[in-house]
């Protein structure tokens, strides 16, 4: 497992270190959002949580509320990180509001999502980089 995954781990786990937490991996690939966010997980688990997954390869909101968020949040475990991958269109303006934290993966020259909580360059997915960017000045569909 590489280190980024356990530091964002670590991050998220910080500043979100109880209740029920919703996590989303997204980017301009659907199945590299896939392949971050088991990474992801994995350093979750070792880290001593209880992780769901559920993957969306298009996004569509009504699904997504329907039969991902709601499910989720219904259940009697409070203790739980669910982790959602799959594309951009997850971070609409009438879904990005649905999110504890927001990571975003890109390769190569892609742009990053300027609402990002986290950014990692997957270009060599065995040696994902954290990538830090200062968007303040930016509306928030830069890179949408």
């Amino acid at each position: 497992m590489s280190d980024v995954w356990t530091d964002i781990s670590s991050e998220f786990l910080h500043l979100y270190p109880r209740g029920r937490r919703l996590l989303v991996v997204a980017g301009a690939d659907a199945e590299r959002s896939r392949l971050a966010a088991d990474d992801l997980a994995a350093a979750l688990t070792s880290a001593g949580q209880t992780v769901e997954r559920a993957h969306t390869s298009d996004g569509a909101e009504q699904p997504l509320r329907d039969d991902i968020i709601a499910p989720f949040r219904q259940r009697e475990d409070t203790g739980s990180v669910l982790i959602v991958s799959g594309p951009a269109a997850l971070l609409s303006e009438s879904t990005r509001g649905i999110w504890n934290h927001i990571l975003w993966q890109l390769a190569g020259d892609e742009q990053p999502h300027s609402i990002a909580s986290a950014i990692v360059d997957v270009s060599d997915p065995a040696n994902p980089t954290r990538r830090f960017a200062d968007y303040c000045a930016l509306p928030a569909s830069f890179g949408a």
